[in-house]
Order: C-alpha cells, then structure tokens, then sequence
C-alpha cells in the first residue's frame, strides 16, 4: 500500500530550483537519447542519427539553462532531481529492455517531448524574470519541435487516422486505468494476508468478512487519498486528482470486497473455496487489465501478479494456521 508522498510540490519550488530541475532533466534526456540512438545504429541509421541530433540538442539546452543559473544564482547548482517533485513527468526505464520495437522507441520519444514542453511553460508563466522566462519560452518551443520530428518519426497520425482519438485514449488510461489497475492490484493482493489469517485462525465467517471489509475500505480510502494528494496532474498531465483518486480508491476496494463477501456463506470451507476461485479470477483479470492496456506481455503481467498473490496468500494461510 503506497503512504503519502514526501516529495516537494511543484508550486512550491523556487526559480533557482526550477531550473536546477531542467538542468537534471535536459541531462537525462539527453542519455536516453544517445541509448536510444546506439541501439537503433545498426538496423536503423538514419532514426539513429535523428536521436543523436535530439541529444545535442538536449546539450545545447542543458549548456543555456546552466549559463542562465550561473548569471542569476552563481556555480552550485542544487541537487534536484525529477523523482524529489511530486506530479513531476518520470521517464520510464523503457530503454533499458532490450527488445524494444523500434515504434514503441517512436512513441515514447514523442511522449517525452510533451512532457517537456508542458513543463517549461509552467516554468516560464511561474517566471518573474525576464530573461529566464524568455529562455524557459524558447525552451517550450523548442521542445514542440522535437515533439513534432518524434510523431512524425513514428507518423502516427496517419497510421491511427485519427490523432484527437489516440489523444483521448492516452488520457483516459493516465487518468483512468493506470490508477485503478493500481488499486485493484493493491486491494487484491494487498488484503489476501489479513483475510485468509482471520479465515485460518478463527474459522468465523462473519468474524473474517468484517475483517475483510474493514480492511477493504480502509486500504481504499488511503489509496484514494494517496493517489490524490501525490500529483496534482499540472506536470504530469495525469488528469484530475479527483478521478485519478475515485479510480484508485474504487478499485482496491472492490479488490478486497472480491474475496471478503464470500464469507457471508456460513458455511467456513464453502465460503473459502469461492473466496480462492474469487481471488484466481481477480489474479487473471489484472493480467489481462495489464496486457490489454498497459501492453505488458500477459505471461509476464501472470508470472508477477499471480506469484506476487500466492505469496501473500501463503503468508496470511500460516500465520492463521499456527
């Protein structure tokens, strides 16, 4: 179950931090650009060769962004980096599989840029200083224009006929799916131990559903609150904080509901044998949620989802039992 987050709000950083937060992030880019380009080199040198150029730019903003720092602020640069910011966009450590289709290197190029425009015109409109609200601007542009060479590496648009449709499919999974899978996985999991514990020692049906009630709403509510308080959706451009907590906080509710409300039955091996055919349903169907929407592949999303829940369930089992 994830805690509230401790990291710094957007909002709440100064101009000296913010462009300390560009200066680590144009830093980044530019390696996962250069990683990309090398993997690329052999069988495709000229989209190589397209990310080699995106890396220097990346330099080149980087170099401006120092320069700038070192006119208003002086030498030492804070250390700050994008995982210190709640709501910031993370980079996700796809370059490092190594199997990477070329189109997923596409589409996440272009992903990266839009991350990057929208944060340096939060930047530059939060700005009172000439100068770097001037530079955070042509940053911001800049940024579009590499958004623009990265869709049309990946021509998306022509091959989906309809960019406004693939926009809004990308929101509702930002918004929607990504925080409920979170919450069914967390509410599925997560409450297998307590359940089947209670269920093990007591042998009380009505005992182990209120248990599994309580900690289902319970795990629910903080999952709610948690997805909501830790990112705005400004930066990330995850949505609403609203429905991103709804989603979350529904969903790892009606996780643990799933094998709490067999325990009505009276019945204690009747009620137990449903709640595990309950939980291998609610196991498979969050392996399917993940290879259908977040294209894991589903023996991988099974082998984690499925190994992850009959650990939790072995450890709630021995405990009840001794």
């Amino acid at each position: 179950m994830r805690f509230l987050t401790h990291r710094r709000r957007f909002d709440d950083l100064s101009e000296q931090e913010v462009l300390a937060l560009a200066i680590s992030s144009e830093e980044d880019d530019a390696r996962i650009y250069r990683s990309y380009a090398e993997r690329l080199r052999a069988d495709y040198p000229e989209t190589a060769s397209v990310f080699d150029g995106m890396a220097v730019e990346e330099d080149t903003h980087r170099a401006a962004l120092i320069a700038l720092h070192q006119q208003r602020f002086g030498e030492v640069i804070p250390l700050i980096r994008r995982e210190h910011v709640a709501g910031y966009y993370a980079r996700r450590p796809v370059w490092l599989v190594e199997n990477l289709s070329l189109e997923r290197i596409r589409e996440e190029a272009a992903s990266m840029e839009r991350d990057a425009e929208r944060f340096y015109l939060s930047a530059a409109q939060r700005s009172t200083d000439a100068d770097t609200r001037k530079l955070l601007g042509d940053l911001a542009a800049a940024e579009a224009g590499h958004q623009t060479a990265a869709e049309r590496m990946a021509d998306k648009a022509s091959e989906n006929g309809d960019e406004e449709e693939a926009t809004r499919h990308r929101q509702f999974l930002l918004t929607w799916v990504q925080p409920g899978l979170a919450g069914l996985m967390d509410g599925s999991v997560s409450t297998l131990a307590p359940i089947f514990a209670t269920a093990f020692a007591t042998q009380d049906t009505w005992t182990t559903f209120l248990v599994g009630l309580a900690a289902s709403v319970g795990a629910g509510i903080s999952m709610g609150f948690t997805e909501a308080a830790s990112d705005d959706g400004q930066l990330s451009g995850r949505g609403s904080p609203l429905k991103r907590g709804l989603a979350s906080g529904v969903m790892t509710t009606v996780g643990g509901l799933g094998h709490a409300l067999p325990y009505l039955i009276t019945d204690f091996w009747t009620a137990t044998t449903i709640a595990l055919i309950v939980v291998f349903i609610e196991l498979w169907a969050i392996a399917w949620i993940q290879n259908k929407f977040m294209e894991t592949p589903f023996w991988r999303a099974t082998f984690q989802v499925v190994v992850g829940g009959a650990l939790v369930f072995a450890a709630g089992a021995l405990i009840g039992a001794g």
